[in-house]
């Protein structure tokens, strides 16, 4: 996702910025003495850079995610641009995309948030050193670091919420993912879908299913489903509701079910339970199925050469 996707994902308006501004006391005032701090940053920009990395390349955890010295020296240059963009004094939409793709970049990369503020942390008492030397006046000193202080911590903000948003995304994704390999629907022969159903049937998993399922019974136009439950540990009421859900919803798509896999303890607990499936086709064999499921659609298989 782009930097300007997680603004609006976020509601980063205008009418939230400014309330995060009055939130962190960031005042026009603070943003006019940062902007006059600019060429105190220049002068001391690549000393608080290199003493900056000095921690994070000094550091067992950190190190790692600068493997080699072509990314330290490019990372120290995008170092050096948001260093000097504090100093900018004005809080607009390029800057919040800036300050959103350090927090995407750092959720890519897998950094956790507990080592950029660490980071900060050395940030700001390196800053601080330098502001205390910079002024003659300890006050001036104090009052430029607290208004950076301000700008700084809710960039923080920014970046937090959007590694939180990326990361999400991620979830999602990756959730997405394991449904899809979860509930394989295969194309068998034109209009013959099959899915082999492995593991567990829970009420998440039975609502996947479904979902997958007529997705694809109406994307292929399908006639016939053949759904294998051989992979299946234990069949009880609720697994046996769910497949008999799912075969009603294709039912309205216009298809069939063929029900296939079943052992002979999967056919006693059946039987047992009570639970009536005789609006599905049943088959022991996959094969079984298949050879039904093509009658069905006017195919047959036969022996080579026949």
């Amino acid at each position: 996702m782009k930097p300007r996707d997680h603004l609006a994902k976020l509601k980063l308006d205008e009418s939230e910025i400014a309330s995060r501004r009055a939130f962190f006391e960031l005042t026009d005032e603070d943003l006019a003495r940062i902007a006059s701090l600019r060429p105190f940053a220049e002068a001391h920009t690549d000393e608080i850079i290199e003493a900056f990395y000095d921690l994070l390349l000094h550091h067992p955890e950190t190190r790692k995610f600068f493997p080699d010295e072509t990314t330290v020296r490019r990372v120290k240059k995008s170092q050096r641009d948001y260093f000097l963009s504090l100093f900018n004094g004005a809080v607009g939409t390029t800057y919040l995309e800036n300050r959103a793709r350090v927090g995407e970049a750092h959720e890519r990369i897998g950094m956790p948030p507990k080592w950029y503020l660490g980071a900060y942390r050395r940030y700001m008492a390196l800053l601080h050193q330098k502001l205390l030397a910079h002024f003659s006046d300890p006050a001036d000193a104090h009052a430029a670091y607290h208004s950076v202080k301000k700008l700084v911590f809710l960039d923080m903000s920014i970046a937090i919420d959007t590694y939180i948003a990326s990361n999400l995304d991620a979830i999602k994704r990756h959730q997405a993912a394991i449904r899809e390999l979860s509930t394989p629907v295969i194309r068998v022969h034109e209009r013959v879908l099959l899915l082999p159903v492995v593991g567990t049937i829970d009420s998440l998993r039975a609502t996947q299913i479904m979902e997958t399922v007529l997705t694809k019974v109406s994307e292929e136009q399908a006639k016939v489903l053949i759904l294998d439950i051989a992979g299946v540990p234990v069949v009880d009421t609720k697994v046996a509701d769910h497949l008999l859900k799912t075969t009603a919803a294709v039912r309205l798509l216009g298809a069939k079910t063929i029900l296939t896999g079943i052992s002979a303890q999967v056919a006693r607990t059946i039987i047992q339970l009570g639970v009536d499936i005789s609006s599905m086709e049943t088959q022991s064999r996959l094969q079984d199925g298949i050879e039904l499921a093509l009658s069905l659609v006017g195919k047959a298989i036969t022996p080579k050469g026949a």
